[in-house]
């Protein structure tokens, strides 16, 4: 979960008194969050450079928040403290609105066409008259750094600039334009750059330079300009140094570029929602029409109120308690919702506002957990589900689990993803591109595919454990993915056993053992090959195994797994030593 750093002192006097740790831990438990560390800016100096210097007393305290991940009206302190406030009844849920101007009055952003092939997509508002101080500043640009981490994946979806609307004039435009057509100064900079130039500075920024591959490849990057061809910003990449606001800015133009629609307004809602309280006209927002090139156009921010209506029923009966229509809408409130009761039909049900800073309100179960968490985790007494049934394949794998620790072998767990290699050229064995899940986009080359087999997990095991004394007797019960049209998913999971044997000998006779004791406990007798009822052996020729020393199981007519001896190279791609024998079989055959 996102972690928000903030000052103790400034944040108790926004919540208009002192807590001492213990009672503002347990404030954030009730708001379900969680106070993760208390620490100073200058011990977090001391860690990151390996100093050993001692504290001085005077050093300000800083709490390190834990908030849900989709809680981006919590990701700074003036969210935080107001959502506190709030939840605390010292104050009601502000209603935010628009300023109240003509259409020929807002100001203006004309999109140009060809935006369509990079960031089609650009919303915009004005908090006018907005007073910082150094402490408000630094949380103003901190919350874009957090919200383009978060909701904005690294600014692939959305970014977000902020400009000094005094420096600029408009109408405004946003265009796409080759990296040549564009030259501007950017933040932090004194030399004019075109875009192409800047693209190679960049490559050694370490802050910059990851997000460079979102658009260097283009032929035409994005760009906003004012009346005057001033550069706003060269979105996702930098701001121009022009129009960069200060602690004197009185007011504040915000404009999010996006390739997603939705998240872009989320993000504009959050930022104008939260810093309109520092504006002279609290919660009040400044609109701005922005107008397409088939002259279609659309007001932002968009800040209605989305109604839903909830059973109360359903809210009771999820939580287990017992409420009053009164009591939920009293809960509620607390949690920035607009609650009042309803009858639909002869059932009583709330009728609930969600404001434009509970982007994460979706469902009527979001509506049921604000509840819960008003009303106390703690209070909610515990009791068992009348009916409380396993599934029979759960109940079958904690069987077999069991029954095969009572042979000597220890469980392991391993990840469900793991890399392409290990999965196929690790096991000698080729992608036929229709059976494994491919994960898009990968964030590391350890998590590439869902496993097709638990082979992989536990080879990794071993290799990491070869100092371990022998023999290592090891498996594993858990699920594989297989690609299957027939599913609306198109994939579906398999539950397999797997066990592996490493020791200075292959061990083939104890995994064979293994494999008898597993159909001996499941009441399948041994019976001679191509009989229907039972199981047999029969020679296969795997890749991963050695050849002549490996079997498929049939059970019942069907093949249900393999086992033999591993081949000496798939050992040596896991950086084993010593000699293996392997069993895999589905499990889900016996049901």
């Amino acid at each position: 979960m996102p972690t928000v750093s903030v000052g103790r002192d400034r944040l108790f006097a926004a919540l208009g008194r002192t807590y001492s740790q213990e009672e503002f831990e347990e404030l954030c438990f009730r708001f379900g969050i969680e106070l993760d560390d208390v620490t100073t800016e200058k011990a977090i100096i001391r860690k990151e450079k390996h100093l050993e210097e001692e504290a001085d007393e005077d050093e300000e305290v800083i709490y390190k928040i834990e908030v849900p991940a989709n809680r981006y009206d919590l990701l700074c302190l003036e969210g935080l403290a107001q959502a506190l406030r709030i939840f605390n009844k010292q104050e009601a849920t502000p209603s935010y609105k628009l300023t109240n101007i003509t259409k020929e009055s807002m100001h203006k952003m004309h999109v140009k066409p060809e935006t369509s092939s990079i960031r089609p997509y650009v919303v915009c508002a004005v908090l006018r008259d907005i007073t910082f101080d150094e402490a408000s500043y630094n949380s103003f640009i901190d919350l874009q750094d957090k919200l383009h981490q978060n909701i904005c994946r690294r600014r692939t979806l959305v970014a977000i600039g902020t400009h000094d609307l005094d420096t600029l004039e408009g109408p405004f435009t946003y265009e796409a334009l080759p990296p040549t057509a564009i030259n501007f100064v950017p933040l932090k900079q004194t030399k004019s750059f075109r875009a192409d130039e800047l693209m190679e500075f960049y490559k050694s920024d370490l802050k910059l330079k990851k997000f460079l591959h979102i658009i260097e490849k283009s032929p035409v990057f994005p760009v906003l300009f004012d009346r005057n061809r001033t550069v706003l910003s060269l979105p996702p990449i930098i701001n121009g140094a022009h129009s960069a606001i200060t602690l004197k800015t009185k007011h504040v133009f915000i404009e999010c570029t996006a390739t997603d629609l939705t998240k872009a307004n989320i993000v504009l809602n959050t930022m104008v929602t939260i810093f309109s309280a520092l504006c002279k006209k609290k919660f009040e927002i400044e609109p701005v029409e922005v107008v397409y090139s088939d002259g279609k156009s659309s007001i932002y921010p968009e800040l209605s109120l989305y109604n839903m209506e909830v059973s109360l029923s359903y809210i009771t009966n999820c939580i287990g308690v017992s409420l009053e229509a009164e009591e939920v809408t009293s809960l509620l409130n607390r949690m920035q919702l607009h609650a009042k009761q309803s009858m639909s039909g002869d059932k009583s049900s709330i009728t609930i506002s969600v404001p434009p800073t509970r982007s994460d309100v979706l469902h009527a179960c979001d509506v049921m957990e604000d509840v819960a968490i008003a009303y106390g985790f703690n209070n909610i007494p515990k009791s068992k589900p009348a009916s409380l049934q396993p599934l029979p394949l759960n109940e079958f794998s904690d069987l077999i689990r069991a029954e095969i620790a009572m042979t000597g072998f220890t469980e392991v767990l391993t990840w469900i993803l793991c890399s392409y290699k290990e999965n196929f050229s690790m096991l000698k064995r080729e992608d036929d591109k229709s059976t494994a899940v491919i994960i898009g986009n990968p964030r590391s080359t350890d998590f590439e595919v869902v496993r097709t087999s638990l082979m992989p997990g536990l080879l990794k095991t071993v290799g990491h454990n070869k100092d371990h004394p022998k023999p290592i007797k090891i498996f594993e019960v858990g699920d594989v993915s297989l690609l299957d049209n027939a599913k609306d998913v198109g994939a579906r999971n398999h539950r397999h056993l797997a066990a592996l044997y490493c020791s200075a000998n292959s061990g083939f006779e104890l995994i064979h053992g293994l494999v008898d004791r597993i159909m001996e406990v499941i009441g399948a007798p041994f019976v001679s090959v191509g009989v229907e009822t039972g199981y047999y052996i029969k020679c296969s020729d795997n890749p991963e195994f050695l050849t002549g020393r490996q079997a498929h199981i049939i059970y019942n007519g069907k093949k249900i797994g393999t086992f033999g001896i591993v081949h000496p190279e798939v050992l040596n791609n896991f950086d084993i030593p010593d000699p293996c024998s392997f069993v895999e079989l589905s499990i889900e055959s016996f049901l």
